[in-house]
């Protein structure tokens, strides 16, 4: 087996491409001898929450806190229902029942692999009280009809942005849409952190009240706890590097629309490989480039062969995890789920990627479907 030449991600790399950025920020929080919820902390969620076109931003400890708090923040509590999908990272799930809620899977659209619009309402009950749509891989949900029907039965939208910084629908950014919207900054995001971090954006000033306290045990002001909350602030350091990268994301995104679209181009007459669709009034980001192969396991065998490293987002749907086997008795409405997870694969996509790179990605996916 060859040595890997083409990894799937590099984060090496990109901290190379932004080391004065980057070394810069750090050194400035060092020297001002502030760490926890200073003014690199506000100054990053004001600039996040301008670019994703919403009034207000509150840092927090990671993606999954994001997504908790904010569901916390939206009023969902024990014993009420949550609808979402059962693609997706765990987290998204593990929001839901860290809240105390029971997350109520439906199946997703079978060309963009988000939340199937169309099937809400069957699922709806007298205890449902949020919609929790995934912008995967970069693309966002079908959000107007996602937000009528959330309308007409007066539930929250708490959308999942970990996968979509700078996508837009209908020229709104992901999180502008909904109640709020629960970002991560894993390191591996289009803008990530160098450790855990994660965001909530909002237009609501009470959902923006509730999450300052929340995040910081219920404080209202210090050593004044108005409710009961927990510890989940982002830091100044992760703060610091995070504004500091943001300034490039635009131009990283771009990057990675360039490689998708000669991916794209370059293997959409391929029978048996299924190429990434951006829908109308998108604009995809491609935190992920997600193929669909049948012979999954033989392909990436291939691939590796060549030094060509791929993985899997993801291989066990929420549903058939141990750890929620409880939802197991949900598969009848997720079959277009099932399906696509036994044939998805990432192929490698970020900004540092060469041209020469990506080429040697597609020859060998060429090579590999012509025998």
């Amino acid at each position: 087996m060859s040595d890997i030449i083409i990894p799937f991600g590099n984060l090496r790399l990109d901290y190379l491409r932004k080391k004065a950025l980057v070394d810069g920020a750090v050194q400035d929080v060092f020297e001002s001898g502030r760490f926890i919820l200073g003014k690199r902390v506000a100054e990053f969620e004001d600039a996040f929450s301008s670019y994703c076109g919403t009034m207000y931003g509150i840092g927090v400890g990671s993606g999954t806190e994001a997504l908790h708090l904010a569901l916390m923040a939206c009023g969902v509590k024990k014993g009420d229902e949550v609808i979402t999908v059962a693609n997706t990272c765990v987290p998204t799930v593990s929001a839901i029942t860290l809240a105390g809620a029971k997350p109520v899977l439906i199946d997703i659209d079978p060309v963009t692999y988000t939340m199937n619009p169309a099937l809400i309402e069957e699922r709806i009950t007298e205890k449902t009280k949020a919609i929790l749509p995934v912008h995967l891989y970069g693309q966002c949900a079908d959000m107007d009809p996602i937000l009528e029907i959330a309308r007409c039965h007066n539930l929250k939208v708490v959308e999942d942005c970990a996968q979509a910084h700078g996508s837009k629908y209908k020229g709104k950014m992901a999180g502008s849409m909904g109640d709020a919207g629960a970002y991560s900054f894993y390191p591996s995001k289009n803008l990530g952190a160098y450790g855990d971090a994660g965001m909530v954006v909002t237009n609501n000033p009470d959902i923006a009240e509730k999450l300052r306290m929340l995040r910081n045990y219920g404080e209202e002001r210090r050593y004044y706890h108005k409710i009961k909350g927990l510890n989940s602030r982002l830091d100044e350091i992760q703060a610091a590097i995070l504004h500091a990268k943001l300034s490039m994301l635009d131009k990283d995104n771009q990057r990675r629309r360039e490689i998708a679209q000669n991916y794209t181009n370059s293997l959409a007459d391929i029978n048996g490989l299924v190429t990434p669709k951006e829908n109308m009034n998108r604009y995809h980001t491609y935190h992920l480039y997600v193929v669909r192969v049948r012979q999954r396991p033989i392909f990436q065998e291939f691939l590796l062969s060549r030094g060509i490293e791929t993985l899997i987002h993801y291989p066990v749907p929420i549903h058939r995890q141990k750890s929620y086997k409880e939802c197991l008795i949900q598969e009848k409405y997720l079959p277009v789920t099932d399906t696509q997870a036994s044939q998805i694969v990432s192929l490698p996509i970020y900004p540092d990627l060469t041209d020469q790179q990506i080429n040697v990605v597609i020859n060998a996916i060429r090579d590999f479907f012509s025998v």
